[in-house]
């Protein structure tokens, strides 16, 4: 199961959803993050206020090693610590164990220098922050937010009174603890409040599969309500009419083939009706499609602009262009880019032209009707009406679904006396 959730990390930025960007985003901002304060906040004040005597050099080189593990390792865990926040998979408290033995090498380091006066007492505060941020980054997501604070504060108090012994200083004892507070607060807000904006958008994306799931089984449910209401009693009619002609047969009864003919125009009347119920299953109703989008879409947050009207079309063509309609609005809101969406229909020359824009659309790909199944779908219900179809860019970050349809001259003339 890890495995598969790990799946879509692997996929091109232009397929994944907002949640899966967001996230990828927030992740390498997490991993950029501990590098920068390791590089700002430790390595360039130790390589430029670093004591050249033989002792400091060796512990200010040591320092930088285990500053560079510390990032290391907390660029591996970050992926595991955050699916376990986010409840994906399991993490045991020991897996920060190689972490926390690097804070604490990190520290020590810091007071040895402390205590050797290898470097000024700015350069070591910075180094003692440095230290502390890889895993409190990791921390903050492993453990309740008052079991941080609670431990945040009695280290902050270990290192006032261990550094306070190397330096007496009480100024400077001050500063350790404002540091110690800093780092630890910092770091517990960058991971918490990231990984939180993750946990609710990953709720609304699963809200939404529900969502689209449910209306999903609404629908089975109406079609297996319209099959139970046409074919219900028709069944138990036949049931019965064939039953009594049996009855009737062995008795040598002529009425025997009367109610045999009727059982046959029931049956032939059940296939018709069973059509019709397939037919409107099938079938899409272009006006009821068009207000749908854009019921769907400005729930959505995309604002949608509809222009047309689809009353005095034939019924194969309302149908046509409703899987239309119905297919580029479901990949725009699948995409979820779009923050403006248009539908145009307009009867011109003896053709009828649907037009769908979006503003989703990135280059190689778009919101607009998804390659392969979706696009020769789509050409093949249109060819059952002489129609065309036509999907590409139209400009930047725009993307154009043209449908067309030919009318014949009854219908057109229908239309315009209409």
């Amino acid at each position: 199961m890890f495995g598969r959730i790990r799946g879509w990390q692997r996929r091109h930025w232009r397929d994944r959803s907002k949640a899966e960007r967001v996230e990828l985003q927030s992740v390498i901002t997490w991993y950029a993050t501990t590098w920068f304060f390791s590089l700002a906040w430790l390595a360039m004040p130790l390589v430029g206020g670093l004591d050249r005597r033989p002792v400091p050099v060796i512990v200010g080189g040591l320092l930088l090693l285990v500053g560079t593990l510390q990032c290391a390792e907390a660029n591996r865990l970050t992926r595991p610590v955050l699916d376990h926040y986010l409840g994906r998979a399991e993490l045991p408290p020991r897996a920060l164990r190689g972490a926390a033995v690097l804070l604490a090498l990190g520290l020590a380091l810091d007071l040895a220098l402390a205590a050797l006066d290898g470097t000024d007492p700015v350069t070591i505060r910075l180094s003692i922050g440095a230290a502390l941020l890889p895993f409190g980054l990791l921390y903050g997501l492993m453990v309740p937010v008052r079991v941080f604070l609670r431990h945040s504060a009695v280290l902050t108090v270990l290192l006032m009174v261990v550094f306070g012994l190397a330096d007496p200083d009480p100024v400077r004892i001050l500063a350790i603890g404002v540091v110690t507070a800093f780092g630890t607060a910092f770091s517990l807000l960058a991971s918490r409040c990231g990984a939180w904006t993750l946990a609710v958008l990953w709720e609304a994306e699963r809200a939404r599969e529900v969502e689209a799931r449910l209306a999903v089984a609404e629908e089975r449910l109406r079609f297996g309500r319209d099959l139970h209401d046409v074919m219900g009693r028709n069944l138990a009619v036949i049931a019965l009419k064939s039953e009594l002609a049996v009855q009737l047969a062995r008795r040598g009864r002529p009425e025997a083939v009367e109610q045999m003919i009727e059982v046959q125009r029931i049956a032939q009347e059940s296939q018709r009706e069973v059509r019709d119920v397939v037919r409107g299953y099938r079938e899409a109703d272009l006006g009821v499609e068009l207000a749908g989008a854009q019921g769907v879409l400005t729930a959505a947050g995309i604002e949608c602009e509809v222009r047309g009207e689809a009353a005095g079309l034939p019924a194969e063509v309302q149908s046509a262009l409703g899987w239309v309609v119905r297919e580029t609005t479901t990949n725009v809101l699948r995409h979820g880019d779009a923050g403006r969406c248009s539908v145009g229909l307009r009867v011109t020359e003896g053709h009828v032209v649907l037009t769908v824009e979006n503003d989703g659309a990135a280059e190689g790909g778009g919101a607009g009707v998804s390659g392969g199944s979706g696009l020769a779908g789509l050409r093949e219900r249109l060819a059952g009406v002489d129609g065309t179809l036509e999907a590409g860019f139209a400009g930047d970050g725009v993307f154009r679904v043209v449908a067309e349809v030919p009318l014949r001259e009854a219908a057109v003339v229908s239309e315009v006396t209409a």
